[in-house]
């Protein structure tokens, strides 16, 4: 029994990408998951796999001399893409694509679990194998279902996102947010149909929801401090059946971005008072609806990221790359809003693709990169 090899990563990871699955449906990819860690060395190793979340696998890896227990958590679903890379080993399910890479996140997850199960660390090593990032909010499932209590409570969290943009291997990171929390926004708004001809008859909510749609875009501009970021975007407008009736009705679907948890409670606070206010003013109904789910800020740990930037840069194998914050969303920030911890990025080199494409190609090189990079730290962290 030895660590894996990288040509054995590499097929694990292909294989792994033939078999995408949406939240909460990974049930293949757990299988694999599972076999794969089963094969390891199993002397210092406990494996879980929770009831109340059951894609979900829990790697414990006892330490010699624990003092701290140090989490490292991999997202395992996929997203409803349909690939059009062309490569041998595309998806085998349609419609269905790990455009996103966590089949990259998994194997260096599994890279890192090789190497510490026939090398026993110092402290105790949590691996989470999580379901459901791309929805369904896995990373506050498993919180809120209890998974991190007794030996599998993590004193510190770890977690990377591949990244194209960045040279395969590279690292990137930066202090303070690395990614944007996101709050889905549905408002209807009720007002009263009527004929187009008698609109003193009716209470038009088309000409409510296009002021409350121009106030809603001054929260950014005047209620948010111009040197941070935050955006409101209403993508979805439905309203009305047809040209010569007043609509009763209108639907506004969007989505907030905030860099911190206090910034979008301000943005809620702030659409709620403009939809107060349009209410009044046009004598409609409006309900505003606000579901942020997990997906708050990644907040990355001050200490515990200083300390992680230090290393990269120190050591001479690694390309560390100072990233600026993007406005994407993942759920790893609930995670870190409740444990003390770091996010990275693990460069990928596929510059002409981006996240969520559906031709994403990620460098294969960068998977045993990232676990060199990774097992390094971990292992300076311990010493």
């Amino acid at each position: 029994m030895t660590v894996l090899s990288e040509k054995e990563l590499i097929q694990i990871r292909r294989h792994l990408h033939e078999i995408p699955e949406l939240a909460l449906q990974e049930k293949e990819t757990h299988d694999y998951l599972l076999k794969v860690i089963k094969n390891l060395k199993q002397d210092h190793l406990t494996i879980v796999v929770p009831k109340t979340l059951p894609t979900a696998i829990l790697g414990l890896v006892k330490g010699i001399n624990p003092k701290k227990t140090i989490g490292y958590r991999t997202d395992i679903d996929a997203l409803p893409v349909q690939e059009k890379t062309g490569l041998p080993f595309t998806s085998k399910h349609s419609g269905i694509m790990h455009a996103c890479g966590h089949d990259i996140h998994m194997t260096v997850a599994l890279g890192l679990l090789s190497y510490f199960s026939e090398n026993q660390p110092k402290d105790n090593l949590l691996f989470f194998f999580q379901p459901a990032e791309e929805s369904e909010s896995g990373g506050k499932q498993a919180y809120e279902k209890g998974l991190f209590q007794g030996k599998f409570k993590p004193d510190e969290f770890y977690g990377l996102h591949d990244n194209p943009e960045l040279p395969a291997g590279s690292i990137g990171c930066r202090m303070g947010t690395l990614f944007a929390g996101t709050t889905e926004i549905n408002i209807d708004v009720i007002g009263k149909s009527g004929h187009a001809a008698f609109p003193q008859n009716a209470n038009d909510t088309v000409v409510a929801a296009a002021n409350l749609i121009m106030q809603i875009q001054t929260i950014i501009s005047r209620s948010i401090d111009p040197i941070q970021s935050g955006v409101v975007t209403l993508g979805k407008v439905n309203a009305g059946v047809i040209r010569n009736v007043i609509a009763g009705h209108t639907r506004i679907e969007g989505t907030i971005r905030g860099l911190t948890q206090k910034m979008i409670l301000q943005i809620d606070r702030r659409l709620q008072d403009v939809c107060d206010g349009i209410a009044h003013s046009y004598n409609v109904e409006v309900n505003l609806e606000l579901n942020q789910g997990g997906y708050w800020p990644v907040e990355n740990d001050p200490k515990i990221t200083k300390n992680f930037i230090s290393y990269m840069k120190k050591n001479p194998k690694v390309n560390f790359i100072e990233t600026e914050p993007k406005m994407t969303g993942e759920d790893f920030g609930f995670l870190l809003a409740k444990f003390p911890g770091t996010m990275f990025w693990l460069g990928v080199g596929d510059p002409s693709s981006q996240l969520h494409s559906s031709t994403l190609n990620p460098d294969e090189k960068s998977i045993q990169s990232g676990i060199d990079a990774i097992k390094g730290f971990l292992i300076d962290r311990m010493g």
